[in-house]
């Protein structure tokens, strides 16, 4: 536990902050946590640490979120995007293995803020998905998530070109993530990873800050207009394209 031991009282503090910001941006949007946590996460924390840390800590948010309103979520999309995620998940892990995906890393960076740009000028507003684009969205989505563990913003992309209700929205992104995320974590318990006690305690010292996250986010999108919460989507989605083509040039 001596990771957890040198970390000091500032450290925590920011640590905190830093997830606590996470987790509303997840109770509002359903994803980005770890593009906003991990910077800070890693000054402190081993970086082989943060990812189980992450989904793990992912997943009970999501669990909390679908126990509160898991009735909202919309099951008829989810039904269409598991199996397509899992399928794109299995493509994924074979591309990992076998090439170098640093330059499906710039492609997905550079589409995605390209979206996000003409989403947010306005040129484009209510606009509605066909169904059928659950196929590109829901293997691609599955693909970059077993690659890099971000694909909650190809979800968001798909999801707000569907629902119209924000709160449906949101918990059925949330479900959807916390369906992906269980599958890293029962990966990363296989091999053992949360064998460790000083992660275990880490994740439950952190709790706190997750909770009271997933809550505040959740009352700030009570009552929020769709436009408004689509823009904040978008937002986020737009700084997950830009990490991405920072990964890729750094």
């Amino acid at each position: 536990m001596s990771d957890i031991l040198e970390v000091s009282l500032i450290g925590f503090i920011l640590i905190y902050t830093a997830l606590l910001g996470a987790y509303v941006v997840f109770g509002i949007a359903g994803f980005g946590t770890a593009l906003i946590a991990s910077p800070i996460l890693a000054l402190f924390i081993p970086i082989s640490k943060i990812v189980p840390l992450l989904a793990l800590m992912d997943l009970s948010a999501a669990l909390v979120n679908i126990s509160r309103d898991g009735s909202k979520a919309d099951w008829t999309e989810l039904k269409r995007l598991v199996p397509l995620m899992v399928i794109g998940s299995l493509i994924g892990a074979a591309i990992l293995l076998k090439a170098k995906p640093d330059v499906l890393l710039l492609a997905l960076g550079v589409f995605v803020v390209g979206y996000c740009i003409y989403s947010l000028s306005g040129l484009q507003t209510n606009r509605n998905f066909s169904s059928i684009l659950s196929i590109p969205f829901g293997a691609v989505g599955g693909v970059f998530s077993a690659l890099f563990g971000s694909g909650g913003f190809i979800y968001a992309i798909y999801l707000g070109g569907r629902l119209r209700d924000p709160d449906a929205l949101r918990i059925t992104q949330t479900t959807l993530i916390g369906l992906s995320t269980l599958t890293r974590v029962g990966l990363f318990l296989i091999a053992g990873v949360y064998l460790d006690p000083s992660l275990l305690l880490l994740a439950l010292l952190l709790a706190p800050s997750m909770l009271v996250g997933i809550t505040v986010g959740r009352r700030l999108t009570l009552n929020m207009p769709r436009e408004r919460f689509i823009k904040i989507i978008n937002v986020v989605v737009l700084a997950s394209g830009l990490m991405l083509i920072f990964r890729y040039f750094s």
